[in-house]
């Protein structure tokens, strides 16, 4: 029997919204770590400062120790669900990349509004000096990939006719 479509979209948004919900509690995480000191600042951890691949990757951020397992343990635990079930393809993988860079983006949005040492008032450049690049009133990071991550999750509920039609046999 077929499940029902009500709300074509409302998988993905319940998706986005419990990637909100994860974000919310790994900032949590990451305040109580970090306190008023972004970026690792303060953390006993080694630091990789000056490096041309970090403008390309990191978006002129150091890279820390830190971040060398945080980032991976988080994409890990987000292939996870295909690993469980030994299922993957390559819409499953766009989906799970999407999902990662919305966790990132939300998490560090939320880092900033839920810090006593910062909130909104203080989500600037002049404040925010690790995030070296800026559009507007967001680091250029967040909107880059809020655009790529929006097209993984396009690309991700694309329907392939020939494989729907052997799964709807």
């Amino acid at each position: 029997m077929k499940a029902r479509r009500f709300l074509p979209g409302a998988r993905t948004l319940a998706l986005v919204a419990w990637i909100a919900l994860l974000s919310f509690f790994f900032a949590n995480v990451e305040i109580q770590i970090e306190g008023s000191a972004g970026w690792a600042a303060n953390l006993p951890t080694w630091r990789i400062e000056h490096h041309w691949l970090l403008d390309i990757f990191w978006g002129g951020r150091p890279m820390t120790g830190y971040h060398a397992w945080v980032f991976p343990f988080v994409a890990l635990c987000f292939h996870l669900p295909a690993v469980f079930f030994a299922r993957w393809s390559w819409r499953i993988e766009a989906r799970i990349v999407a999902c990662i860079m919305a966790f990132w983006l939300i998490e560090d949005f939320l880092w900033f509004v839920l810090n006593p040492a910062y909130g909104l008032a203080r989500f600037d450049p002049h404040h925010v000096a690790w995030h070296k690049h800026w559009i507007a009133f967001a680091p250029t990071d967040y909107w880059t990939m809020s655009a790529a991550a929006c097209a993984l999750f396009f690309v991700s509920r694309r329907r392939d006719t020939a494989s729907d039609e052997i799964a709807d046999a």
